[in-house]
């Protein structure tokens, strides 16, 4: 977790918009809540049905409002997929909120972070709302962690690709362990950008090397530095280990660059859009 940024106080009620039912939550009293919300380094925050705050900011202005459950991509992607009938593995699951928001739809949860205390905070949320996903740790730069994931329908992808030592890699190790469709939200390089390439199975990839904060910054990977690939070779890659469906669903660009959320699946697979 960062270590150099000071919290900001933030109200713990009052809160009118995400509001939630939430489980075991709701039982709480307030001061049994504000015990929960110091026990635990908590970067974000859930309210519950009477605007009770579960967690807490990250900064000011990071992380400072009620998360949204479920996440409109997580509603997209059930939309697309049935999830009803699916195995989800969730890529970086931080403290748990997409994964409650992938559990209200999803046949069987796994999650997964490279972070033990984002581990521990998953496991905490996700039980008291009355979840029981599979939340191991697992760092996608080690091979003997990636050797040990599940095989799944469908891969939960968020915020996680732009932050790794070996995102080609990576993407190849996929079709190892995912049958239909991966949702996909990532920062990419574009080509003014590029600054380095390296080689992944004998073919040179460019890519924009960014510096990273490492382990003690909850919002970087676990290294040094990361690589953000172009678009095209994003898109390249999946189509290559059969995710030839491509639906982009989001482009913008934000404070730290371009940004992508993509929905990707072998064809004849997903349902209408």
């Amino acid at each position: 977790m960062s270590r150099l940024r000071k919290k900001e106080q933030v109200s713990f009620d009052g809160y009118t918009d995400g509001c939630i039912e939430s489980g075991g939550i709701e039982r709480l009293s307030d001061e049994d809540l504000q015990r929960l919300n110091e026990l635990l380094p908590w970067m974000c925050f859930t309210a519950d049905s009477r605007g009770r705050r579960f967690g807490d900011t990250a900064w000011n202005g990071k992380r400072d409002k009620p998360q949204i459950i479920p996440d409109p991509r997580i509603i997209k992607m059930n939309q697309l997929f049935d999830l009803s009938k699916k195995s989800v593995l969730e890529v970086g699951c931080f403290e748990g909120v997409h994964t409650i928001g992938i559990s209200q739809y999803a046949k069987k949860v796994y999650a997964i972070d490279s972070r033990i205390e984002n581990v521990v905070k998953t496991m905490v949320r996700s039980g008291l709302f009355g979840f029981s996903p599979t939340v191991s740790v697992c760092d996608l730069d080690k091979n003997e962690d990636v050797e040990g994931l599940p095989k799944v329908d469908i891969m939960h992808h968020v915020g996680v690709l732009y932050h790794l030592k070996n995102p080609v890699q990576h993407l190849f190790d996929i079709q190892k362990i995912v049958s239909d469709g991966i949702l996909l939200d990532t920062h990419y390089a574009i080509p003014e950008m590029i600054n380095s390439s390296n080689v992944v199975n004998d073919r040179k990839f460019e890519y924009y090397q960014y510096k990273e904060k490492g382990r003690e910054e909850v919002f970087s990977g676990m290294y040094d530095h990361a690589k953000w690939l172009l678009l095209k070779d994003i898109k390249s890659i999946l189509s290559e280990i059969g995710f030839d469906d491509i639906r982009i669903l989001k482009d913008r660009q934000e404070r730290n660059g371009p940004r992508i959320t993509l929905i990707a699946s072998r064809a004849g697979i997903s349902g209408s859009s």
